[in-house]
């Protein structure tokens, strides 16, 4: 009794070491191939936009806002309202297990209508869903890290490689360059899925994303 009582951190530790799957290198990489992935299908499928990267949609929406192209300006604000959208209908629910589950849903409902009902529709459709799982999923073991972009994972993986020497610090720095890496990884894949199987592609992190589901909800179970 004295003993379990004067070390209950390790405890806790160990607790969230087994039960905490959703912090693992695994669903982390997972969803940020995931992220590439969407954000390739949707560049080649819908006009030029980015599902996960709103740093991308920004960026167009100033450039065309700028040059006057106020129709192509609106096509590239489409995700950024649906990625608000879902981010904050995440943070505010946090339950990230029905997020995932949300995400789910809304890219299995958009894949037998890509093409058949409006982009306006589609486009802030996705972006809700990759947004709900993207601000449900920010930490991978005790490291902070983003599944829909790789700038700040690379700066993550710099101050772990820089700041520190230790062996924490080396691994922290190998699974920000891990994510990164499967980040390009889902954005290659993405591209060639398209091409080759245009919107039943999404059935690939639709599997990703129900993979996730099924080791976060396995210990659950148990």
């Amino acid at each position: 009794m004295t003993m379990q009582a004067a070390s209950p951190e390790p405890v806790a530790g160990a607790r969230v070491g087994v039960y905490a799957p959703e912090r693992s290198v695994l669903v982390a990489s997972l969803l940020t191939m995931s992220g590439g992935f969407l954000d390739a299908f949707t560049w080649l499928s819908l006009g030029g936009v980015f599902a996960s990267s709103q740093t991308g949609n920004i960026v167009f929406l100033g450039v065309c806002t700028m040059s006057g192209e106020w129709r192509q300006a609106a096509h590239h604000l489409l995700p950024i309202a649906g990625f608000l959208l879902g981010a904050s209908m995440a943070i505010r629910l946090k339950a990230p297990l029905l997020c995932l589950a949300g995400e789910i849903v809304c890219l299995a409902v958009t894949m037998p209508l890509l093409h058949r009902i409006p982009d306006m529709i589609v486009i802030p459709a996705i972006s809700f869903g990759v947004a709900l799982r993207s601000a449900s999923f920010r930490q991978v073991e005790h490291w902070k890290f983003l599944s829909v972009a790789v700038t700040g994972n690379m700066l993550r993986a710099i101050d772990q490689s820089v700041a520190a020497s230790d062996h924490d610090a080396a691994r922290g720095a190998g699974v920000m360059i891990l994510l990164c890496l499967m980040f390009l990884s889902g954005a290659a894949v993405g591209s060639c899925a398209t091409r080759w199987l245009g919107a039943w592609s999404l059935a690939l992190p639709i599997a990703s994303s129900m993979c996730v589901l099924w080791l976060c909800c396995r210990p659950l179970r148990a």
